[in-house]
């Protein structure tokens, strides 16, 4: 079984934000501030509907046979498509188990509607069972199938009472969690062009999300105590191997 570990940051969609509000002629630091006022009006906070935020990294892990790999798909200059179209390449090449923490909530539906104004082919994770029968009763699109795991919804019981932040539960079991950035600071090393550091800290958040997931596998009996450590074993000679910095501190944070 292939495990597909992936996790995404955003920004404020700043040329959608114009069409919609009107707002041609500011800057894009102006615009957004001016997206951010008219949504707490709205809502009472600054946070964007799933259709107005623009993804500008994704990051995955990818166990694969006796192999783990975590990377950021494309490149820093990589544009919005081409990183959702790399990321549907993926699922239709390993066709993988997805997991996600809160990515029935948010990663996935900000995925939908980003692809759609694309027009990114995307037929395989749509897949129901009418091509596939193996999708029929399993599938990426159903809150309760097995071939996407919302960490975050599963564990609470599908209870939104129960919903927990990744970096309390990956602390909680000895991760590292978030530290450094996190992601309200997101927009403004966007906007500072620190492309490269966001795209290393949703690698951090794919990593604590997979470490979560094999405490998850363990604890439901598809994991001995034994192979649970042989897997933690291989993420650590992962990053140590990769001789990156950030995952080097990664492993530093690593209780």
């Amino acid at each position: 079984m292939n495990v597909f570990v992936f996790d995404i940051e955003t920004v404020p969609d700043i040329e959608s934000g114009k069409k919609i509000h009107d707002l041609d002629g500011l800057s894009d630091r102006d615009v957004i501030r001016a997206m951010e006022q008219l949504r707490v009006q709205q809502t009472g906070n600054t946070f964007m509907p799933h259709y107005l935020q623009r993804i500008v990294a994704i990051s995955v892990v990818l166990e694969r046979a006796e192999t783990v790999k975590v990377w950021s798909l494309g490149s820093a200059d990589s544009g919005e498509k081409e990183l959702l179209e790399r990321f549907f390449a993926g699922l239709e090449q390993f066709n993988p188990t997805l997991v996600s923490w809160n990515g029935s909530g948010f990663d996935l539906p900000v995925i939908q509607f980003r692809a759609l104004l694309h027009g990114v082919d995307a037929h395989h994770y749509w897949q129901t069972g009418d091509e596939d029968t193996s999708f029929r009763f399993n599938n990426y699109l159903s809150r309760y199938h097995w071939r996407h795991v919302d960490l975050m919804d599963v564990l609470a019981a599908y209870q939104p009472r129960a919903f927990a932040k990744l970096d309390h539960i990956a602390v909680m079991l000895g991760f590292p969690g978030k530290y450094g950035m996190d992601g309200s600071n997101v927009c403004e090393a966007w906007l500072a062009g620190e492309q490269e550091s966001i795209r290393n800290y949703c690698e951090t958040d794919a990593l604590n999300t997979y470490l979560v997931w094999l405490c998850f596998e363990k604890m439901r009996g598809k994991l001995s105590e034994r192979g649970y450590m042989k897997k933690v074993e291989r993420v650590r000679n992962c990053l140590e191997q990769a001789g990156k910095p950030h995952l080097d501190e990664f492993l530093r944070q690593w209780t």
